[in-house]
């Protein structure tokens, strides 16, 4: 299996889990805050179905806290262990990484979820 054929080709690259070609969010920057986290209704490639179901990403929010705790004990390790820095400007830090990698985390927990029940085929068309 190579790399443009496995899932994380398609959530480091915002791509459909299905044909890893069509963009899976409207616009590919995250920081465009009034559209970052509007994702297409279909792949304008292969037209899987983006939306499915209603409260289909509220799993997403499982895969979004679970990236925020990786991300919180990484931290954590660097700054308290590593620099021995205290805890007050650590959570003051981690606070205000987390704001301003929401946009990022929100859309890496979607591409994630979807990837979870999408597979991969080769020219779905």
């Amino acid at each position: 299996m190579s790399y443009n054929q496995s899932a994380l080709y398609s959530v480091l690259k915002n791509k459909c889990p299905r044909c890893h070609e069509g963009n899976f969010f409207e616009t590919s920057n995250p920081y465009d805050l009034q559209k970052f986290g509007r994702l297409n209704d279909n792949c304008p490639v292969c037209k899987e179905d983006f939306r499915r179901e209603p409260g289909y990403y509220f799993g997403a929010t499982y895969v979004s806290y679970a990236l925020t705790v990786l991300f919180g004990i990484g931290l954590y390790v660097i700054l308290c262990v590593v620099f021995l820095i205290e805890a007050v400007p650590f959570i003051l830090t981690l606070s205000i990484l987390l704001i301003l990698l929401l946009p990022i985390v929100y859309r890496l927990s979607r591409i994630i979820w979807i990837n979870l029940f999408v597979k991969y085929k080769a020219n779905p068309k």
